[in-house]
């Protein structure tokens, strides 16, 4: 078994207008708030009693264990994005606050490793007993995640220390040997994470416990069906998923309905297929197995093709948090968990590590300019958990939904999503470039340096522009001799160019939708791309038959709404007309930084009749678009839809 040597980790500096802003909003607005979170201390919300949890198992606090089984997952999500925080922002204090939690949890992990307050509170003598549904192996998966990354920004080895003396339990407890439990995890997190753990420490066997619990998947008999007989045996009470048949899905809800090199189609809890679909494909790289590829690559078809919203949103059931059929995309009832967004950027980076292609980052691109950050206000206080496409009049009116709310959320008792999108923001760095031995890609176009090792070349690139908005893009170069560079041409620019030192390059012949620059470089050598962006009208396949006659607008990698605040009542009244110009102008005091769109427009006039033979009249109206991602950023937001019907 092979390993491609493949650099994943450039250095790169972001002075980006747009990504800046929200890496700053991390530091220095989010992560003190989640810290308040986690040590219940804002007000108006539950109680997280998440630190609390660990200190109580260290025994330096007295009281019960509180909060959902997977709380401890909110405390390692923190930690990792207080670690790439820190790769930016120089903060001694803060790295102070994450040595200490780190230190009661080494005083709080048991002796032979284990490490999950949940099950050494509450439930001490079942340890392992509900894979299915307990989170313990999601819970460590963040936990390992949690201690790389901190582990690499800051060099200390005491919270990598104790993940692998937890590791080691695991992988004398799970396998297909004589003795050994020959589970998986319920929710796939602990495989990504184990991954990590190889690339960081070199240790083979961080890598085989991975490559089991993703092959172990899904295998007959079921694990799952002789853990819940096991329970029994003990008179272990019911859990909700043995009576509910985890929503009506089976063990498609915990992707386990099938090993995973036989699965042709997403299915079952979205989050939890993104999390394993990125496990498969970092697996597939790192062993060159071309076969677990092409599986990825099936999947990849599937969801993106069939599956998606135009914002990058996954899982169009609330039953389940799940994907359901082909093409059933409703606007108004999704969900689109923002942590289905963001491991679908999980996803995307992997697959963009596997084969550099542009299918792989307009998809990246699409999810993290609009349904990942669409989950946090512009403040950094406030949260989407859902991600709908369409808020409509009834919808607005409504408080009380658990559903689809018209205010973001100061915090959730499951408080996945928070802490999930802000590890993504702090990290954004991470996921504009790849590279090989030949070139070095650069799929996002974000404003900064970049420094990386082409062969035996020293090379770095500076970015200068003001995308999103723009797509005038400046690179110079600076290294000496022969190597590649990659430059992706978005699939939704038309009429690119690009030119080197002043002389027009050739963009006709793209490489899997990359510009490839083959040359012999000096210092100083200066790449302009121009990336026309113009406000387009999306049109969705004809299957999915609530989006007909309507249309979607979106400009550059952004996709647009309508909120009520700027149309009025009844969004679901206007109409845009095909002959309609859609002009776009910066405005530097509306939500941070934004270009508007406007266009003339129509609306159906009000009427008392139910039903009517007569045609609706049309009265003359402005339309108004902001970003998707900034929608919900002003007072009485109310009505909101992304799709419009055109005239």
């Amino acid at each position: 078994m092979g390993f491609p040597n493949v650099q994943v980790h450039p250095k790169v500096t972001i002075e980006d207008a747009f990504w800046l802003n929200y890496k700053k909003l991390v530091a220095e607005q989010v992560i003190p708030y989640q810290w308040k979170a986690l040590n219940d201390q804002l007000p108006d919300t539950a109680p997280s009693h998440a630190i609390e949890n660990f200190r109580i198992a260290a025994g330096e606090a007295a009281g019960d264990y509180y909060g959902t089984v997977f709380q401890d997952s909110d405390v390692a999500k923190w930690l990792e994005t207080v670690a790439y925080s820190l790769r930016s922002f120089k903060d001694p204090d803060l790295e102070a606050a994450a040595d200490d939690v780190i230190s009661i949890m080494g005083r709080a992990q048991a002796e032979d490793g284990y490490l999950n307050t949940y099950y050494m509170l509450v439930e001490a003598d079942n340890r392992w007993t509900n894979l299915r549904d307990n989170h313990e192996l999601y819970c460590a998966g963040h936990l390992i995640e949690a201690a790389v990354a901190y582990y690499e920004t800051t060099g200390k080895r005491a919270f990598l220390g104790i993940v692998e003396n937890y590791v080691e339990l695991i992988r004398k407890t799970f396998g297909v040997e004589n003795g050994k439990l020959q589970g998986y995890p319920g929710h796939p997190e602990i495989e990504l994470a184990l991954l990590r753990l190889f690339d960081a420490t070199g240790k083979r066997e961080h890598l085989e416990l991975a490559v089991y619990f993703i092959e172990q998947r899904g295998q007959e008999p079921h694990y799952f069906d002789m853990e819940k007989e096991q329970r029994k045996s003990f008179h272990a009470p019911p859990t909700w998923n043995d009576e509910h048949t985890n929503f009506g899905l089976g063990y498609a809800y915990m992707q386990a309905h099938l090993p995973v090199r036989q699965q042709q189609e997403a299915v079952g809890h979205a989050v939890r297929a993104m999390y394993l679909y990125a496990a498969m494909a970092y697996l597939a790289r790192r062993t060159n197995d071309t076969e677990l590829q092409t599986v990825c690559d099936t999947l990849w078809e599937d969801v993106t093709n069939r599956k998606m919203y135009v914002t990058g949103g996954l899982g169009s059931a609330v039953n389940g948090e799940a994907f359901t059929d082909a093409y059933d995309l409703p606007n108004d009832s999704m969900y689109c968990e923002t942590c289905a967004s963001v491991g679908l950027v999980f996803w995307a980076k992997q697959m963009l590590l596997l084969s550099p292609d542009r299918k792989y980052a307009d998809v990246l691109e699409r999810a993290l300019y609009n349904g990942t950050i669409s989950g946090m206000d512009l403040d950094g206080k406030r949260f989407f958990y859902v991600n709908p496409l369409e808020v409509n009049a009834y919808q607005a009116g409504r408080k009380d939904q658990e559903h689809v709310k018209q205010e973001r959320q100061k915090w959730f008792a499951c408080a996945c999503c928070p802490p999930n999108l802000a590890r993504l923001i702090a990290s954004i760095e991470d996921y504009a470039y790849t590279q090989t031995e030949a070139a070095l890609y650069t799929h996002l176009y974000v404003a900064g340096s970049v420094q990386a090792m082409i062969g035996d070349k020293a090379v770095k690139l500076i970015q200068s522009h003001q995308y999103p908005w723009n797509g005038n893009i400046s690179i110079t170069v600076e290294g000496k001799g022969r190597f590649k560079l990659a430059f992706r041409i978005p699939g939704w620019c038309l009429g690119a160019t690009a030119s080197v030192n002043g002389e027009a390059a050739v963009i006709d012949d793209l490489v899997n939708g990359y510009l490839v620059l083959d040359r012999i470089w000096e210092t100083g050598d200066r790449i302009e791309l121009q990336l026309p962006i113009s406000v387009m009208r999306v049109y969705s396949n004809s299957k999915i038959g609530m989006n007909q006659g309507q249309v979607a607008l979106q400009r550059g990698p952004v996709v647009y709404c309508l909120e009520e605040v700027d149309n009025g009542k009844g969004l679901g009244s206007l109409r845009l007309p095909r002959e309609s110009d859609i002009t776009a102008a910066f405005e530097e005091d509306l939500l941070n930084g934004v270009v508007a769109l406007e266009a003339k427009g129509w609306r159906v006039a009000e009427t008392e009749e139910l039903y009517q033979i007569d045609a609706p009249l049309l009265e003359p109206c402005r339309l108004r678009a902001i970003p998707y991602y900034a929608w919900c950023n002003r007072d009485d937001a109310g009505e909101m839809r992304v799709w419009i019907y055109e005239a």
